[in-house]
């Protein structure tokens, strides 16, 4: 099924209405849980550092993926996370406070997928060649995976799973449970995607990123688990 290709232009649009999206939902999730929130004037403070942060890396990854000029979602995450706990540090908050930003991010990122899909073979992102029958034609007469769609209803299905079972999570599982599928999904689907591997791993610059992101979240979510259970227990002891 041939695609059009309207070329960066679409782009750039989507990826300024995957900001105003991820805003507006903020500023929702802000309201609906207020007792998560922090005051005003911090969380404009962790929202500027996560921004930063997020240029940055998403810049930098990109950089040592091969594309100077490029910017990257998962350099976007992991350079966003370190630059809030960063700034959490230097304001002293001990708290975890990304579930804030956990349904922000999918809706931005859905959001700007969909153009990254109909910007076509200039995005950069295109798929692999593929003979499966849901492959796209972008204009150049190869059929190739849809990855920007898979990644689409990765999201979807993530954040379906997170507005699900929130009642039951505790108190900053919803990053962590968002962060270490996103990079296990980006590890596998980037083998579909265009890339500059690094020797001696054969894994692109992305795929060697997602390892750690991952591993960062998996160890934060067991480690803040036995502190839960812990604590459970010295309060059946008192």
């Amino acid at each position: 099924m041939p695609v059009a290709t309207p070329g960066l232009l679409v782009h750039s649009l989507f990826e300024a209405l995957a900001y105003a999206v991820g805003f507006v939902i903020y500023r929702i999730e802000r309201r609906r849980t207020p007792e998560r929130s922090l005051p005003e004037g911090r969380d404009l403070v962790l929202l500027l550092a996560a921004g930063v942060g997020a240029l940055g890396g998403s810049r930098l990854l990109a950089w040592l993926d091969g594309a100077a000029d490029g910017k990257t979602i998962v350099g976007g995450i992991l350079g966003g996370w370190i630059a809030v706990e960063i700034a959490k540090r230097a304001l002293g908050i001990r708290r975890p406070t990304g579930d804030a930003f956990v349904l922000p991010l999918i809706g931005a990122m859905a959001v700007g997928r969909v153009g990254c899909f109909l910007a076509g073979l200039s995005d950069g992102t295109y798929g692999s060649p593929t003979s499966l029958p849901w492959g796209v034609d972008l204009g150049d007469g190869v059929s190739r995976h849809p990855v920007q769609l898979y990644e689409i209803a990765f999201l979807l299905a993530c954040g379906a799973a997170l507005i699900r079972f929130r009642g039951r999570l505790r108190t900053g599982e919803s990053f962590l449970l968002f962060v270490a599928p996103y990079c296990a999904f980006r590890f596998g689907v980037d083998f579909w995607k265009p890339g500059r591997p690094i020797p001696p791993f054969g894994l692109t610059a992305i795929q060697l990123a997602c390892i750690p992101g991952m591993a960062a979240a998996v160890a934060l979510l067991v480690q803040r688990r036995r502190e839960a259970v812990a604590r459970g227990k010295e309060l059946a002891l008192a």
